[in-house]
C-alpha cells in the first residue's frame, strides 16, 4: 500500500490538476492483523493527496486517530459513507461505525451506496438507514446532500463562499435567495460560468420547492 501511495504521490507531482479519490480503510479487525489497520487512511490523505476517501471504516484503529480526524477536517477531505456495504461486507454497523465520529470532528461526510447492484439498494435506502440509526435531523440530511455536491468534481467554482459551511453564497449571488427562479444578472452570469454552482443552485431550488409543501 505504501508503494502504491508513492506512485500516486509521484504522479500527482507530474500531473497536479486531476482530482484524486481513493478507497481507504475498508477494513475491520477481523480481516487483518493489527498492523494492517495502522495507516491506510492517513497515507491516502497525506501521500496519496486524496480529496475524498471511500469507506474510511477503520479510522479509529489508525495511529493517532484524533490527529488524523482533525487533519481531515482542516483539509476538508470528504468521506463517502457506505452504511449497508460496511455492514454486509465488514460486519460494522450502528455504534461501531465511525460515521458519528466523523461528524463529531466536522469531517465532511456524504452517503453512498458503494454498489447499488450488489447490495440491491439505492440512495433513499441509505438516507433512511442513516436517519433511523443515528437519529439525524432534516438539517443533518440537507447538510450531507450539500456536502456531496460540494465535493464532487464538476468543473467551476462552488456556489458557497466557505467550504462545507453552506451559509453564505458566492459574492455574485449574495443578494439573491439561493435557488430562486430568477437570479440577478450578476448571479446568473456566475452560475453560467460554473457547472458545479449550477447544480448547487438547482439543489437549493428543489429544497425550496419541497419545503414549500409543509
Amino acid at each position: 500500500y505504501v508503494l502504491q501511495m508513492k506512485f500516486i504521490d509521484y504522479l500527482h507531482g507530474v500531473y497536479p490538476k486531476p482530482h484524486i479519490d481513493l478507497h481507504a480503510g475498508e477494513l475491520a479487525p477481523s480481516l487483518v492483523p493489527p498492523e494492517g489497520l495502522c495507516c491506510h487512511i492517513r497515507l491516502a490523505v497525506e501521500m496519496g493527496h486524496s480529496e475524498r476517501i471511500g469507506h474510511g471504516v477503520d479510522v479509529m484503529y489508525e495511529d493517532r486517530p484524533y490527529d488524523l480526524l482533525k487533519e481531515m477536517a482542516a483539509k476538508h477531505v470528504m468521506v463517502e459513507i457506505n452504511l449497508t456495504s460496511n455492514d454486509v461486507i465488514l460486519g460494522v454497523s450502528g455504534k461501531d461505525h465511525p460515521f458519528p465520529i466523523y461528524r463529531k470532528f466536522h469531517v465532511p461526510v456524504a452517503l453512498s451506496t458503494d454498489d447499488e447492484g450488489v447490495s440491491r439498494i439505492n440512495m433513499t435506502h441509505e438516507y433512511v438507514r442513516a436517519a433511523s440509526t443515528y437519529a439525524l435531523s432534516y438539517a443533518d440530511l440537507k447538510q450531507m446532500v450539500r456536502t456531496g455536491l460540494e465535493h464532487n468534481f464538476l468543473p467551476g467554482a462552488s456556489l458557497w463562499r466557505e467550504p462545507d459551511a453552506f451559509r453564505r453564497t458566492a459574492a455574485a449571488c449574495a443578494p439573491d435567495t439561493a435557488g430562486a427562479a430568477k437570479p440577478s444578472a450578476a448571479c446568473a452570469g456566475f452560475l453560467k460560468s460554473s457547472e458545479k454552482a449550477q447544480q448547487q443552485w438547482e439543489l437549493e431550488r428543489r429544497f425550496r420547492e419541497f419545503e414549500a409543501g409543509f
